[in-house]
């Protein structure tokens, strides 16, 4: 395709066309000129193709498809392999169904366990979710098949996301919001961006210059196109302006019609609308290489790869005494409805017309599980109790050597559309756990759900077996870890709360009519329970295996970096049980002490998986550079590690790290200061050109106080000028301010 001659060869109509569908999933084809029509559709954990009629929440039906576990369960392996393998067979899918591009990952950061559509998003941490979803990108586009990131930016609730105003700082976007696009920008060169629904500090992200031209286009490199969401347009031009090339669905040609009248009365020049032309054909032609297309997949194939997905991604947040895995022989009850008919996957824009799905009592009679019995336990919506069910129930889990409670949240708990109000799970399930486990102390909790769940009857279980969203073949992937065919090696990617009052955005979710205030800043997810030392269920990065490892021989390539350095960490981990296994090692970093009042405790800066045997051990390695020890600096504005000793740390969750080591970074780079008549004397001292200046009024300061003579406190004269301000200086003392100024500039 010769784009530069395509472009002057269009009429301003079919440029202006080609900025919007030709319908719910397609482009427009401009046919004389060779331009053709391309498909992008739905999901990112499975392809929700609709042929007939097309809709925004999964209500019309789909081609069938595989349904690979949901982004909660996915991120929870810490596998960039895996991850990476999900995107190559959603790649091969989409090529057999003739689609451009499929629409995911979705990466945004789990601000509150209530989000409704969290299922479908990785992790509360920025880090995670950007390596993860960078390696999915990458296996997906291998295809020759393009994606198309979301939601772009800060879309971290359903209500009212068509309107509401985020109102963030940009310290808070950059470090939270923001760094898991720009990683998968820089790591995996997407195709598209999708834009999101909400205002950013009141611009709709549609039209948000700053974010999608100047953070995005101009400081990230990104050379793609952006889309909108469905139904995310505001103003047409304002967006062409701001970056946004495509708007869908079809807007019925209404706001073609704008941007024609646009450029003809000359309030939209032609460059700005040729340039998004440009990209968007540059879009299309990257999808339309013919060799790459092929006619069907191998179906069970992608299954088999779901049920291994299924399997990495289960975390095992609880094995008290060893109960699993389970005794082939022994007589166990199946209790739960989940058992019969699992939720494998969230409802809405992602929900996968599954061509297969494998219950957890299928998959134990598929197996040859001869003494399993099953009682329903509540009724078939997953939230209403039935005395009589229970009452089965416990006569199965009496009669049994171990009970397995299915449970979870049923689809009208959580969804794309709406925002949960509680962590608890439906009452019905809690009285049936805890009815259970007082009659069989031997009882394990399987869990599916997208987000994080209360556990009230924790301490009566046995054993938790989380298995999120675990798609299509989870009830398979359920039966090989229950009973040791497979080993759980899923950590968790968001922190389990005790209580939902406990929860960071607590008090400012999901905000009031048209805006939602972002009041606890960088600290979300374990940056908060970490910075208020609060107990918490299940810490962020935990999960447990049916063997053991342990970690030694933390080393740092060197104890000090400067600016073009970059650090390397190594550690040994072995399996120090008797069965082959899974473990995550996590390093973390945390600030120097005087950045540690506005900065979190630790963030997580790498992970790796390693497989090991029982006896054998491997060393691990991790590269860290400047930007690892960074915050964003508004002062600058930029990425700053200012000077100081940091500590590394490595260990299996955010708060287990048996291992520490202190590097020391030196850097050139200071934080500039703008003296004026306000200007603290303790910005001065810290970073001013020539603090040494300030010397003789602080001398006489001393004085003037009584630091000189015995009994003093420095600590008040301390904290008393860091927070004067020069102007104040004339208050006491016959100090001539604006030379005082002049002379610290």
């Amino acid at each position: 395709m010769d784009i530069k001659k395509i472009i002057q060869e269009m009429t301003l109509e079919e440029k202006a066309g080609l900025c919007s569908g030709a319908d719910f999933w397609h482009t427009k084809a401009v046919e004389r000129l060779g331009v053709p029509a391309v498909m992008v559709t739905d999901g990112p954990h499975g392809l929700r193709k609709q042929e007939e009629k097309a809709d925004h929440l999964g209500i019309s039906e789909s081609v069938k498809a595989v349904c690979f576990p949901a982004g909660c369960a996915l991120a929870s392996s810490f596998d960039r392999d895996l991850i990476g393998e999900v995107g190559t067979y959603l790649g091969e899918e989409a090529r057999a169904e003739k689609i451009h591009t499929l629409l995911g990952p979705a990466v945004n950061i789990k601000r509150s366990p209530l989000c409704g559509r969290n299922f479908e998003y990785l992790s509360e941490d920025p880090y995670l979710a950007g390596e993860m979803a960078a390696s999915y990108v990458q296996g997906v586009q291998s295809q020759k098949v393009g994606t198309s990131v979301k939601h772009f930016a800060a879309n971290n609730q359903e209500t009212r996301r068509m309107s509401v105003s985020d109102r963030v700082d940009e310290r808070t976007l950059r470090e939270i919001y923001l760094t898991a696009f720009e990683k998968i920008v820089k790591q995996a060169k997407p195709w598209t961006l999708m834009c999101s629904y909400n205002q950013i500090n009141g611009v709709y992200s549609c039209e948000n210059d700053w974010l999608l031209n100047q953070v995005l286009r101009k400081e990230w490199g990104f050379d793609g196109i952006v889309m909108t969401d469905w139904g995310a347009m505001n103003r047409r031009c304002e967006a062409l302006k701001a970056g946004l090339n495509l708007e869908m669905p079809s807007s019925n040609g209404r706001n073609d019609a704008k941007i024609v009248q646009a450029v003809k009365n000359g309030s939209l020049k032609m460059e700005v609308l040729d340039k998004a032309v440009e990209g968007l054909l540059d879009w299309i032609n990257k999808g339309l290489d013919e060799q790459a297309k092929t006619d069907s997949y191998d179906k069970e194939k992608h299954h088999r790869l779901a049920c291994r997905a299924a399997e990495e991604s289960a975390v095992l947040l609880k094995n008290k005494g060893g109960l699993l895995p389970l005794n082939r022989t022994d007589k166990i009850a199946f209790i739960g409805r989940f058992a019969e008919s699992p939720r494998y996957q969230g409802g809405g824009s992602s929900h996968i017309n599954s061509f297969r799905v494998d219950s957890a009592l299928d998959a134990a009679k598929n197996s040859g599980l001869k003494r399993i019995t099953y009682a329903p336990g509540y009724e078939a919506d997953g939230a209403t109790a039935s005395p009589e069910l229970l009452q089965a129930a416990l006569k199965a889990a009496k009669e049994a050597k171990t009970a397995v409670i299915f449970v979870g949240l049923p689809d009208s708990y959580e969804s794309e559309g709406y925002d949960r109000t509680t962590l608890d799970l439906p009452s019905c399930q809690n009285e049936l756990i805890e009815k259970v486990c007082a009659v069989q102390p031997n009882t394990v909790v399987v869990l599916h759900n997208g987000s994080a769940v209360s556990m009230p009857w924790i301490e009566k279980a046995a054993s938790v077996l989380e298995m999120y969203l675990g798609g299509q073949a989870v009830g398979t992937a359920e039966i090989r870890l229950l009973f040791g065919e497979a080993n759980p090696s899923g950590k968790l990617a968001e922190t389990f709360p005790l209580r939902l009052e406990d929860t960071p955005a607590y008090l400012n979710f999901p905000g009031s009519e048209n805006e939602v205030n972002y009041g606890e800043g960088v600290y979300v997810g374990y940056r908060w329970y970490d910075a208020r030392k609060m107990q918490v269920l299940f810490p962020f990065g935990h999960g447990l295996s049916y063997t053991t490892f342990a970690l030694s021989n933390l080393k740092l390539s060197s104890g000090k970096i400067t600016d073009a350095d970059t650090l390397t960490a190594s550690v040994t981990v072995k399996n120090t049980g008797k069965v082959a296994g899974k473990e995550t090692v996590q390093l973390y970093v945390a600030p120097p002490e005087d950045q540690k009042s506005f900065r979190p405790v630790r963030e997580l800066k790498g992970f790796q998986k390693v497989s090991l045997n029982p006896g054998e051990e491997k060393t691990v390695s991790f590269s860290l550079d400047k930007r690892s020890f960074a915050y964003y600096e508004t002062r600058i504005p930029g990425w700053y590690a200012g000077d100081g000793e940091y500590e590394v740390s490595v260990g299996t969750s955010s708060r287990d790290l048996p291992l520490h080591e202190k590097v020391r970074i030196s850097s050139a780079e200071r934080i500039p200061l703008k003296i004026t008549d306000t200007t603290t004397l303790g910005d001065v001292l810290r970073y001013g050109k020539q603090p040494e200046l300030l010397e003789p009024v602080l001398e006489k300061m001393r004085k003037a106080f009584g630091l000189t003579s015995e009994g003093a406190n420095p600590e008040m004269f301390r904290q008393m000028i860091d927070g004067m301000p020069i102007h104040s200086i004339a208050s006491f003392f016959s100090e001539d301010v604006e030379k005082l100024e002049k002379t610290l500039r």
